[in-house]
């Protein structure tokens, strides 16, 4: 089982616990993937974007090994920007509204990203990067 498949099964079990469904019933776990592969830089440019809003120690606290720090949705809209940014399209295209995928997206992210880094230390490469993508197209 690869690291994509490890993180999917971990986040999906969890959330489908949860809410009743699996990962391709999942909008915001496919948000959160969308997230990562539209970031400029990957996984790294997301981490790197917590931080220039002000929010490193928290992503940083994903990526360690170490306790993950929460994020609000409204910290999540400091970084992303409002309803009219990139997570606004993103909710448009799944159907969401916006307290329901900012809070979602809150309690998600740091459990993917924590996922994606068990060593760690964000991956970088073409690996990670197909494994994104090869993980989208599932849900499409």
């Amino acid at each position: 089982m690869g690291l994509l498949d490890q993180v999917i099964g971990a986040v999906a079990g969890q959330m489908g616990n949860a809410q009743g469904g699996g990962a391709a019933g999942n909008p915001l776990l496919q948000m959160v993937m969308q997230l990562i592969q539209n970031q400029p830089g990957g996984l790294q440019g997301l981490v790197e974007q917590f931080t220039r809003a002000g929010l490193g120690q928290q992503a940083q606290s994903w990526v360690s090994t170490g306790a993950n720090l929460p994020v609000s949705p409204e910290d999540l809209m400091k970084v992303f920007g409002g309803s009219g940014g990139q997570l606004g399209q993103m909710m448009s295209q799944l159907g969401m509204d916006q307290n329901q995928a900012m809070g979602g997206l809150a309690d998600m992210l740091p459990q993917v990203v924590d996922k994606l880094t068990p060593n760690g230390q964000v991956e970088s490469g073409a690996g990670l990067e197909q494994g994104l993508s090869a993980l989208l197209n599932q849900f499409r």
